[in-house]
């Protein structure tokens, strides 16, 4: 089991359940799943981007990542419909919470003068999206060997939250470095 996993389920859930005074243990706030995304605009061009980019991002989240592809045409962009211009994965169960562990602990940390993530990011539904513009922080990139410097969207997606302050809590309780 996810140290984090096993963390949640001992200490962070009791303590939720208490201060916000839950009575359904299935009405606890949880992470569902953590949507991990990269948009390419460069890969049009040259494709050889996008396999780069899949094989990155398939090194970070521990699993294989999608190609996406363009819905509309638009001329201005040189872009047709169909043209793959992204790549995306989603981590569920004891991936998702790996990966949220080596972001708190590993990656962040690594950015250059930081301070902290934004609390901004939270949806009305209590998800919680950030970006991350180089992927070099993560350990699993080799700096050296990287071509075109790409970032990252990360979205943790919350079930059963009911709003911001409790996906707050959950998140901070998790580890997640927010600026105060």
């Amino acid at each position: 089991m996810a140290r984090l996993m096993e963390k949640y389920r001992n200490e962070i859930a009791p303590a939720i359940q208490k201060e916000f005074g839950i009575e359904n243990v299935n009405a606890i706030p949880k992470i569902e799943k953590i949507c991990l995304n990269m948009g390419l605009g460069k890969a049009i061009q040259d494709s050889k981007i996008l396999d780069a980019a899949r094989k990155d991002m398939t090194m970070i989240a521990g699993q294989a990542a999608v190609p996406t592809t363009s819905k509309v045409s638009v001329a201005n962009f040189h872009l047709r419909e169909g043209m793959r211009i992204g790549c995306r994965t989603t981590l569920r169960g004891k991936r998702m919470y790996e990966f949220l562990d080596r972001l708190c602990n590993v990656a962040l940390p690594r950015v250059r003068d930081f301070r902290g993530i934004s609390s901004k990011g939270f949806d009305k539904q209590g998800n919680y999206s950030m970006g991350v513009e180089e992927i070099t922080i993560f350990p699993e990139i080799d700096a050296d060997k990287i071509d075109v410097s790409n970032g990252m969207d990360i979205t943790v997606v919350i079930k059963n939250s009911n709003g911001r302050e409790q996906s707050y809590r959950l998140l901070k309780m998790l580890g997640m470095p927010f600026a105060e």
